[in-house]
């Protein structure tokens, strides 16, 4: 059971690791605001900062809709707020620097401004450890919850506000799935669909599984219908969100996979459809071919590599090896010799040798991707990697993390060169914010562009000549 204090409801690392066969139930009407709650924030002004994950980011979406919903009003600037809320990232310590160090400085404006609500959500408050240190030393901030009951923000504030104290609820569940909630989207031409929630992988390193709960796939009915309310408002291109995508469906008691929706959901007529994150272990030869067959998929793969040394991918758990990856990767390039392909890649594990860094460089060097994403190992307390043997010194990783940074780099480039002269197409979806004169949008590849041309293009898709290739973005005319 979770543990109850009198005025917590703290998360419980091992209960948050359990995985049954209790029924995941999908709950409509879960979100309701009391009439007495509406106007609440009437006349107060709210402040958002998000950490992390694509999920997070649509995670922070729902929140200010919510906060919308209780009639709060939203401010860019968190020293004129009258509430103001961190949706944190668990996944590595530096993230979780930057958090405390903003904690530091929003309790020095509620020193002078003593009428300023403050709290913590998402991922680092379904830590045990994170609400351990807030009860110590935090103790200051207003309202903590977790992942799993964003839907009940208006009570978790009232009860604070009513009690003038903190109030803390983090569920340490394996979760359900709450249909309904409202969002306000950062964006009026793309947005994200969480297709599933939580994951069952256990990678040793993750923390994840521990603050998201089970896998947990929403249902595909409710998921067209969505996009299909976001076709009726105009919106250009989707990105469906979950931890591991690929496993969409095998939750579900009926037959229907990731390529099941992907296809679905092509046929709505939307223009762009994305997913995000894959892992290799799930990715399908039918969801390949679902790509290839759907002009409105776009050939733009995120396909977390994190090592190239079978010895450290087994002690990750990943359950693939170097050569089944390289497979994958040559399937996905030979259906799709178009398609960008990103990555994940941790220097440092625990144990990882010269020769197992220089494997991974090795898997670099053969698919050239397009991007990465490189980090440097970070222990996570609770999963099995933080209880390794970390012999690595800092030093070491320090120096693998920049000779694989300039690798990548290199071949960013190159794969950016290709586009020099080429006439793509390209979302437009706003002003430059480096350069007012600009416009900003992403080719179906996920390329950055900086293009010239007029403001009457944002929100549409667009034919760009690339005129300069630079390491990271792209810059063009419109035709």
């Amino acid at each position: 059971m979770v543990e109850r204090c009198d005025i917590v409801l703290k998360p419980n690392l091992m209960e948050a690791k359990n995985r049954t066969k209790q029924e995941v139930l999908v709950k409509t009407n879960e979100y309701i605001i009391k009439e007495d709650l509406k106007k609440l924030g009437l006349g107060k002004k709210y402040y958002v900062k998000t950490y992390g994950c694509q999920m997070n980011e649509h995670d922070t979406e729902n929140i200010k809709a919510i906060l919308e919903d209780m009639s709060f009003k939203e401010t860019e600037n968190y020293e004129d707020a009258d509430f103001i809320l961190l949706n944190t990232c668990a996944i590595r310590e530096n993230v979780h620097n930057k958090v405390f160090g903003m904690i530091g400085r929003i309790k020095h404006l509620k020193e002078k401004k003593p009428h300023i609500i403050a709290g913590i959500c998402g991922c680092m408050a379904q830590e045990e450890v994170v609400v351990n240190k807030i009860l110590e030393k935090y103790k200051w901030l207003d309202i903590v919850f977790g992942t799993h009951n964003i839907h009940n923000l208006p009570n978790i504030l009232s009860r604070s506000l009513e009690k003038k104290e903190l109030e803390i609820e983090v569920l340490s569940i394996e979760g359900n799935v709450i249909e309904n909630l409202p969002a306000k989207r950062d964006s009026k031409y793309k947005a994200w669909i969480n297709i599933m929630y939580g994951c069952d992988k256990f990678c040793t390193y993750c923390i994840v599984p521990y603050t998201r709960g089970k896998q947990r796939s929403r249902k595909p009915e409710f998921i067209i219908e969505e996009i299909q309310q976001l076709i009726s408002e105009n919106y250009k291109e989707v990105t469906l969100l979950g931890q591991n995508v690929n496993a969409y469906g095998k939750d579900l008691d009926i037959d229907y996979t990731m390529a099941n929706l992907l296809e679905e959901v092509a046929k709505t007529g939307i223009e762009r459809v994305r997913f995000v994150t894959s892992h290799p272990w799930d990715f399908s030869d039918e969801m390949i071919e679902v790509i290839k067959n759907n002009k409105n998929i776009m050939p733009y793969i995120h396909l977390p590599l994190q090592s190239g040394s079978d010895r450290i991918l087994k002690l990750m758990g990943r359950r693939y090896t170097k050569q089944t990856y390289l497979e994958l990767y040559k399937k996905i390039k030979t259906a799709l010799p178009y398609s960008s392909i990103t990555t994940d890649i941790i220097v440092g594990f625990p144990g990882e040798t010269e020769e197992d860094f220089n494997e991974t460089l090795d898997v670099v060097k053969e698919c050239k991707y397009d991007s990465a994403f490189t980090f440097i190992f970070s222990p996570r307390v609770g999963t099995p990697a933080a209880n390794m043997d970390d012999n690595v010194s800092l030093e070491k990783k320090n120096n693998r993390l920049h000779k694989l940074n300039e690798l990548v780099n290199s071949y960013a480039k190159e794969a950016n060169d290709k586009y020099l002269g080429k006439i793509v197409p390209v979302l437009i979806e706003g002003i430059s914010e480096k350069d007012k004169n600009k416009l900003v949008g992403y080719t179906d590849t996920m390329k950055l562009v900086n293009v010239i041309g007029d403001v009457s293009n944002v929100g549409k898709i667009v034919d760009v000549e690339i005129t300069e290739a630079k390491t990271w973005s792209l810059d063009g005319k419109i035709k």
